[in-house]
């Protein structure tokens, strides 16, 4: 009966290894649109949100046959209460990276190669949502510590895509519009760095017990 669970335990760990690797290409994908101004990559960004959130469903279903039929407790619980947690922040990060897109889409973005910031938040907030999961896989306290750490980094990025959008309106104010949907994704790549807290958070509570917020 253990060794079942245990598989069961190891599929949770592969399907969240497999959701965490849609957000990161959806977020990856959105960011690349908007830089390029490349509007079918925007689609596919968008059309991603889709297959997040069927993996939603499949993590839930999973987690919800552990729980009823092995009854876990302890860190097992633990770890599998934490997983229905996190993949609801995934779940969001995927609906903030394909909003991002549908602002691409909507082709007022223009000049972003010159606004280097919202290239760093798009890395920035990558290398979050890749740690949260890893931090999650390996069950490092450590790595989930440092993530929650981090989110002060795509905050003060944050900042400087507001200086650049008052820089931008200064400099012309028909790029009002644009700086508008420039503060608009930035603040999308914001919230996904939220989310990756969140899910840092959870990870911390499924080692230890104990929520660890910023």
């Amino acid at each position: 009966m253990r060794n079942t669970f245990d598989e069961q335990l190891d599929l949770l760990k592969t399907q969240m290894i497999q959701m965490g690797a849609l957000c990161e290409s959806a977020i990856a994908s959105s960011a690349k649109a908007l830089i390029d101004g490349d509007i079918e990559l925007a689609k596919m960004a968008v059309a991603a949100d889709t297959d997040i959130d069927q993996k939603e469903r499949e993590i839930e279903s999973l987690c919800l046959k552990l729980l009823l039929r092995h009854q876990p407790v302890a860190r097992d619980l633990r770890q599998i209460s934490s997983a229905l947690k996190m993949i609801t922040d995934m779940e969001r990060i995927g609906d903030q990276a394909a909003d991002i897109s549908e602002i691409t889409m909507l082709g007022n973005i223009k000049a972003v190669n010159n606004t280097n910031h919202i290239r760093d938040m798009a890395m920035a907030t990558i290398k979050m949502v890749t740690d949260s999961i890893d931090a999650y896989v390996r069950q490092d306290l450590e790595l989930a510590r440092a993530v929650i750490e981090y989110d002060d980094v795509v905050d003060n990025i944050f900042n400087e895509v507001k200086a650049d959008t008052i820089k931008l309106i200064n400099e012309d104010t028909d790029n009002g519009e644009f700086a508008i949907d420039l503060m608009m994704i930035a603040k999308y790549f914001e919230r996904i760095g939220d989310h990756a807290v969140n899910i840092a958070g959870w990870v911390a509570f499924s080692i230890t017990g104990r929520h660890v917020e910023e």
